[in-house]
């Protein structure tokens, strides 16, 4: 600071004594420290990654790329990130770790494994195999089309950024035809039951006028302060976009999937079978879990918890006076009536119904809530049959968009009464909505952690809020403890049918057999989730192996604070830096612990 002071002193005697016509020198300006340098580096990177994700812009709340989509899987594309993982990499291997905050650390390190990962994962060929019944662009930009997803459409703007952002669908929708071609070529394919099913969602677009289309709905749902001028051109503009552009894309997709694709797919149905597919199958376990857990020592936690549910099951049995075997109990709970509901409607209702209460339960076991309101729809018809029970989406950070919880009502004898609490706890209060929204809403995480995430972390949270539900006061009614079992049980059926699948070739009856065998699961959900498996290879690892992560933590804590142990504050820990790998979880955590003591 000395010195510093001395420059400015003797520039101010320069500028007095040698006249106005001289500049004085520039003072030295002190240099960043290793934190600035950092977080510098972090912003740097999220703002160009915004620009090259324009759909992650939309989804929290910025809206200058609103008129683009990108082109993921195109080979520029894929360059480009690529490049920027790279070159970010690079920069940040130049910080000292060593001088940084704990805080900073933890960024340093995330930020890494993000990095590295990417780079890892860049050699598996996923960009051809760009469709499947539970995760496509198609499907997805319907959603954003339809007005019921993250694209506004309350300003003109917003409706001239989707007219833009349709010839950046056009054009994914052919490198995705000329992607599975390739696929074709190198024998990286899909297994033909997934693409079977891909085909009704795609002809359930192609419609004989643009009105009868879900992307017209914005237009039907016009502001009412839109002027009469702009009204009439966006309407002309929407009915030539998809009469002229949306339908003849996805007729060009459909035409291509049951014309030269189906033939082309496989009986298969496991990762294995694919080249590399071992290989492909271990990264995906490692980046989805964070953990270095094998498929084969997942398995077999899979079968352990599936043994340890079925016998808290059996206490629900004894508890409700039922008479007869598990089999038995499933086959009562899976076809009487008291159990479901007769209408979509009543169902929707239900989640709707709980939100109160639960919130009001909350509050005895966290002091920290999201400010973000959330709320519960209905998943659309077009994608209902494949889709999950239900799916969080986070909303934007100023409050703009809300959290939506969408429950699945397709086959509403499929969607029994008793599953819906647990449902509700994982997907909203105290699951998905506090976790994701406090997640965004805290201003001081770097925006890649604000904004990001690991599925390990989120979905362990998931399932850990449901195992909440006695100390919060739910699960008063023994079905509903049941249910809760159950989803539990499902999750630990995951880790055996999802190794099973791509690790030890598993057919997809092997699947269904082991499901039918071991859950009260009905046909049109075991089906779906089969398939949900094949399709995204190693997601449904996250859920269990991130709940035993976090219960092993708490139960640690517990154990080493005793009685200064304080289950509030040990949820605003898990909670307060958002997602993070399982592994720096723990650290965290164990560092909380120690400065309890």
């Amino acid at each position: 600071m000395k010195s510093f002071q001395a420059a400015v002193l003797a520039a101010v005697v320069c500028v007095a004594a040698c006249g106005s016509d001289q500049r004085p020198a520039e003072a030295p300006q002190p240099e960043a420290g290793p934190g600035a340098t950092l977080n510098a580096l972090f912003e740097d990177f999220f703002e160009r990654e915004l620009e090259l994700n324009p759909l992650l812009a939309t989804r929290i709340g910025d809206y200058r790329y609103n008129d683009r989509l990108a082109n993921t899987i195109g080979p520029e594309y894929r360059a480009a990130v690529r490049s920027l993982d790279s070159e970010f990499l690079a920069r940040l291997l130049d910080i000292d770790r060593e001088q940084l905050s704990r805080q900073d650390q933890l960024s340093y390190d995330m930020f890494r494994l993000d990095r590295e990962t990417s780079i890892e994962g860049d050699r598996f060929p996923g960009h051809l195999q760009p469709i499947n019944q539970f995760s496509s662009m198609m499907n997805r930009f319907v959603q954003l089309g339809s007005g019921t997803s993250l694209h506004p459409f309350k300003t003109v703007r917003h409706y001239d950024d989707w007219l833009a952002r349709i010839d950046d669908f056009v054009v994914y929708n052919d490198q995705a035809i000329e992607n599975m071609q390739e696929g074709m070529r190198q024998g990286v394919v899909q297994p033909r039951i997934l693409m079977a099913r891909v085909l009704p969602q795609l002809e359930s677009q192609i419609v004989d006028r643009a009105e009868d289309s879900a992307f017209y709905a914005p237009i039907n749902n016009m502001p009412e302060e839109f002027s009469d001028d702009d009204r009439d051109r966006l309407a002309a503009a929407f009915k030539g976009a998809i009469e002229n552009k949306i339908i003849p894309a996805y007729e060009r997709m459909s035409h291509f999937v049951a014309d030269e694709y189906l033939g082309a797919a496989r009986e298969t149905v496991g990762l294995y079978d694919l080249p590399d597919g071992d290989d492909w199958y271990s990264f995906n376990v490692r980046r989805i879990t964070t953990t270095d857990l094998t498929p084969d020592e997942i398995h077999r936690i899979g079968l352990d918890e599936v043994e340890r549910i079925h016998g808290e099951m059996r206490g629900v049995m004894q508890q409700v006076g039922f008479e007869g075997d598990l089999h038995d109990f499933f086959e009562f709970l899976n076809t009487d009536e008291q159990f479901y509901f007769d209408t979509a409607e009543e169902l929707i209702q239900g989640y709707r119904d709980m939100s109160d209460r639960i919130e009001q339960l909350s509050k005895t076991l966290f002091d920290v809530s999201p400010k973000t309101a959330f709320e519960v729809r209905r998943i659309e018809p077009f994608r209902e049959k494949s889709a999950a029970g239900g799916q969080y989406q986070t909303g934007t950070p100023d409050g703009s968009r809300p959290g939506v919880f969408y429950a699945n009502a397709y086959d509403i004898k499929a969607r029994p009464v008793w599953a819906m609490e647990s449902l509700f706890l994982h997907e909203a209060i105290p699951g998905h909505h506090f976790q994701r929204s406090l997640q965004v809403e805290n201003e001081k995480l770097p925006a890649f952690r604000r904004f990001g995430g690991y599925t390990a972390y989120t979905e362990g949270w998931g399932l850990y809020a449901e195992s909440l539900g006695k100390e919060l006061g739910v699960y008063t009614d023994p079905y509903q403890y049941f249910g809760a079992l159950n989803a539990e049980l499902w999750r630990a059926i995951r880790l055996v049918v999802d190794t099973g699948l791509h690790a030890k070739e598993w057919s997809r009856q092997n699947v269904l057999d082991f499901m039918y065998e071991n859950s009260a699961v009905k046909e049109a959900r075991a089906v779906a989730e089969a398939e949900r498996f094949m399709a995204i290879p190693g997601q449904a690892l996250a859920y269990k192996i991130g709940q035993l992560r976090i219960l092993e933590i708490r139960a640690d804590a517990e154990a080493r604070l005793g009685d200064r142990f304080d289950v509030q504050d040990f949820h605003t820990q898990i909670l307060m830096d958002g997602p993070m790998p399982l592994s720096m979880l723990e650290d965290k955590i164990s560092n909380w612990v120690e400065s309890q003591m």
